[in-house]
């Protein structure tokens, strides 16, 4: 264990005072807003040795830098704030999907020539807004949950096997739900490039939490000694309908 850092149970944490909490997640929120306007309904191309062009989601390039912060959320504060986290993700989600469709169904001034484009980047196609949120919802929750747990049952070692491991799994979820809901049947959209988005999303997902685990460490590190704890959810509620701590 890091010097100056000792092992809590979650319920310890209740009415403490946590110094970085309140801004880990507002960089948890930031990330997840942005890589829905940025990269959510966009596939790009890549030239792949053997392969080929090779499609994927834009959102790849930093989407999973959420999941990163959702990883350190659950390994230093735990579940329940981790928790707390994902039910405000949630909200602002929505929020911006709500806030985006009011914007751009507003009429334009007639001097304005900007609404095609401004639809073309900020319109929301319901299916996608819906697929997004679901996947997001479930994988971070599966993420969450899978980390914590076996944050308890290693006792607490191997970092980089808890974090890859929850990351296979929560953004295994993820893009199953995501990649048939918002696509399957859509035009442009053929059976198998969606199988093909779904597959290569979840490889380099797992890819870049991987490669992200030297800078998880650093900050998990970082903010346990800022903190002076390290949680564990030995009798934690797991249920993800709740947003206590």
């Amino acid at each position: 264990m890091t010097e100056g850092v000792r092992k809590v149970e979650a319920h310890v944490l209740h009415g403490r005072s946590l110094r970085w909490y309140d801004l880990t997640m507002a960089a948890f929120v930031a990330i997840l807003l942005l890589s829905n306007v940025l990269g959510a309904g966009k596939v790009a191309t890549v030239t792949l040795p053997w392969l080929g062009a090779w499609p994927f989601g834009a959102g790849i390039l930093f989407f999973p830098l959420s999941y990163v912060i959702g990883d350190v959320l659950t390994e230093v504060y735990g579940y329940a704030r981790a928790r707390r986290c994902i039910w405000v993700g949630t909200a602002a989600l929505l929020f911006m999907a709500f806030m985006s469709w009011v914007v751009v169904a507003l009429p334009p001034s007639p001097e304005w020539t900007g609404q095609a484009a401004y639809e073309q980047v900020f319109g929301q196609v319901p299916r996608i807004v819906f697929a997004s949120i679901a996947a997001f919802w479930a994988g971070e929750f599966v993420n969450s949950f899978v980390l914590a747990r076996m944050k308890v049952w290693t006792a607490g070692k191997h970092l980089w096997m808890r974090t890859i491991g929850s990351t296979v799994a929560g953004q295994g979820i993820d893009s199953l739900i995501f990649y048939p809901l918002a696509f399957w049947g859509a035009a442009g959209f053929t059976h198998d490039l969606v199988i093909r988005l779904l597959l290569t999303q979840w490889a380099l997902k797992v890819a870049w939490e991987a490669l992200l685990t030297p800078v998880t460490y650093v900050v998990v590190g970082g903010l346990k000694r800022a903190e002076g704890l390290d949680v564990y959810d030995e009798s934690t509620d797991f249920t993800p309908f709740a947003a206590r701590v």
